[in-house]
């Protein structure tokens, strides 16, 4: 059995979309009924795991509200670090495998070399702090693990920045876009579909080869390429005017983060070396844009349906 915490956010609805209905698989979010996926309620997440005993635990929920974290640490490290935590205990006591996602805000931002798994976190906000908590809870508890670092997701699903640019190129004439932070935007499938295949290795009776099981840890996924914002933007943009969409927008203008304060620090340079990812699955990722657009589209044809 497979059990998915946070069904209802962008990487468990792409989660529920990889892996398809099954009886075998139980997706829980925050209003579940029959089981408990409230993260917050540590009781009634024990009770269903114990209950349940999956082989597989996955984790996409998580507190997410990077600048509320400043002022709501104690939710942001209930969520993000102690029932990352409980689960984690509780998923080794079962043998369970356990997949769970962190960020590239673990890092400080420094430099312009993409960040490699071994390189040292220094989270500058409360939310890089509390998932950071959560990473070392998990290697703590010594369950067999997944942790899989990212950056900018985005789907078609829930809200994201893609979706803000297009909400927004269509109601302003200029839109500013901070253009000094670096990172690269991640489909929410390409995450889904990168679990899959790491549990395929990792399990038995899921097609695993015993000489080539992954070793638990922290693994950097995000597409190949890098981008700013601001370009991402531009290229979202574009993109939506090449399909007759974006019409109110006349002008994209790059700002500094000093020009745009938020309550949270962000870190400039949010790169992740896929190397070892790669490595272990023997195949590479797609270029960044190709997602960026096909999205664009998706969600184009949504709403004119």
């Amino acid at each position: 059995m497979i059990v998915v915490f946070g069904s209802r956010g962008q990487v468990g609805q792409a989660l529920a979309e990889a892996l398809g209905e099954c009886p075998t698989h139980l997706f829980l979010h925050r209003e579940s009924q029959d089981y408990c996926g409230e993260l917050a309620n540590l009781a009634g997440i024990t009770e269903t795991l114990m209950e349940l005993k999956p082989e597989i635990i996955i984790n996409a929920a998580a507190y997410t509200a990077v600048d509320q974290a400043e002022t709501h640490s104690e939710q942001a490290f209930a969520i993000n670090a102690h029932a990352t935590g409980a689960i984690a205990q509780i998923a080794a006591k079962l043998n369970a495998l356990f997949v769970h996602y962190s960020t590239d805000y673990v890092f400080n931002g420094t430099g312009t070399h993409p960040w490699t798994e071994n390189d040292r976190c220094q989270p500058l906000s409360i939310y890089g702090k509390s998932k950071r908590a959560g990473e070392e809870a998990i290697e703590k508890s010594g369950v067999r693990h997944f942790i899989l670092r990212t950056s900018w997701v985005y789907s078609h699903d829930g809200n994201n920045f893609l979706k803000t640019m297009l909400r927004l190129a269509d109601a302003r004439e200029e839109i500013k876009v901070v253009s000094d932070q670096w990172g690269v935007p991640t489909h929410a499938s390409l995450l889904a579909e990168t679990t899959l295949d790491l549990i395929n290795l990792a399990t038995p009776g899921f097609g695993s080869d015993p000489n080539k099981v992954p070793p638990s840890g922290i693994y950097h996924c995000a597409p190949n390429g890098e981008t700013s914002w601001f370009e991402y933007a531009r290229l979202v943009i574009n993109t939506a005017k090449a399909a007759g969409a974006a019409k109110a927008c006349k002008t994209l203008t790059p700002i500094s983060t000093a020009e745009y304060p938020t309550a949270a620090q962000r870190p400039l340079n949010s790169r992740l070396d896929t190397h070892k990812l790669r490595a272990v699955l023997g195949s590479s990722f797609p270029d960044w844009q190709e997602d960026v657009i096909s999205t664009v589209y998706r969600v184009l044809e949504t709403q004119q349906s």
